[in-house]
């Protein structure tokens, strides 16, 4: 739903999603989902039908893309990367400079971890030609949230440039953030130390986690909440893995799920990880000329993506070579789109 509603923002084609999260114990849209849609009707002054929580249907009619200032407050936990997932494509062709103020959760289970979006997806997003500008004001766990994150767009690009990651080229260094808030020290130590050691092991690198925490009486977070993102830098490309923290889980095993998912992934011999995998197509769909890519894992999400651009493209060029769970190939010819 939140590609449809993107793509339908950037091409003016209104769009109806049914059936959604249909097989889900809570089925229909969550604050989250119905967030990120009313900000993509706000922004292009466009209109909603059916947007309420726990509705199964709704129809977007879009208008303009504009510039401006905007601020959206999910109103719970809900995942804050999941809503840049829905307005960066569509933020790409807004008619001026975006500044955005988002309240929610900025590392959420489910979701890829606010790091993960700033260290790997947006370093991506600038081979497009596409920069975008992401600051943590203060962090948001479940089930507190209240996490605030600041979004720069001072030029979008309004078209977008072709990439090719097929090749990723030398490995030129690993890093990573490891972060505790209203928890121990020990905690953010212990999650880093874990990644590094697997990464070492595997990798043969002695990669550069810097920690986040803070002294009890200068934490402005609401927390209690952990994490870690661990990411590798390449010649050509950027892949990225990451874990949060529960309770009852161990820092340790923490650690090391984010470095195993990164090792694992490039241990493929990939370009792309297993979740930009399926946020990158769209952009690539929309921008002028072919890109292609390696990715890590054809995961069910990317998968969707696939068809939904082929639902709202029939006459795209569009190639994938591989299974699903597996390491896969895609090419796209993009549409050249642009304002």
């Amino acid at each position: 739903m939140r590609t449809a509603v993107a793509i339908s923002a950037v091409t003016g084609v209104p769009v109806r999603v049914f059936n959604i999260r249909a097989k889900r114990k809570n089925p229909g849209l969550r604050p989250q989902h119905l967030t990120a849609i009313r900000a993509l009707a706000e922004i292009t002054g466009g209109r909603l039908e059916g947007a309420r929580v726990g509705s199964r249907e709704i129809t977007f009619y879009p208008g303009r893309i504009r510039g401006g200032r905007f601020y959206f407050d999910v109103g719970t936990a809900g995942s804050i990367s999941l809503i840049l997932q829905a307005l960066l494509p569509a933020l790409a062709f807004a008619e001026g400079p975006v500044e955005l103020r988002l309240r929610g959760g900025t590392d959420v289970k489910m979701a890829p971890l606010i790091d993960y979006m700033i260290e790997v997806l947006l370093r991506l997003l600038a081979k497009f030609g596409y920069i975008v500008h992401v600051n943590v004001v203060r962090r948001g766990h479940y089930p507190r949230g209240g996490g605030i994150v600041e979004v720069r767009i001072p030029h979008p690009p309004r078209k977008l440039e072709p990439v090719n990651l097929v090749e990723r080229g030398r490995l030129l260094g690993v890093s990573g953030r490891s972060h505790a808030v209203r928890l121990p020290r020990h905690v953010a130590e212990r999650q880093a130390r874990a990644a590094a050691r697997i990464i070492r092991e595997r990798l043969g690198v002695d990669p550069r986690i810097e920690l986040e925490y803070y002294e009890p009486e200068r934490d402005p977070h609401l927390g209690p909440g952990s994490g870690i993102v661990v990411w590798a830098i390449f010649e050509n490309s950027i892949m990225g893995g990451d874990a949060l923290g529960e309770k009852g889980k161990r820092a340790e095993v923490v650690g090391e799920e984010a470095a195993r998912k990164l090792v694992e992934d490039i241990e493929t011999g990939a370009s792309v990880d297993r979740y930009a995998s399926d946020m990158l197509p769209v952009y690539m769909a929309l921008a002028d000329g072919t890109s292609e890519y390696r990715g890590a894992m054809l995961t069910s999400h990317a998968k969707t993506v696939f068809a939904l651009l082929k639902l709202f493209f029939p006459n795209l060029e569009l190639e994938v070579r591989g299974e699903q769970g597996r390491p896969f190939y895609a090419r796209i010819k993009g549409l050249g789109l642009s304002r």
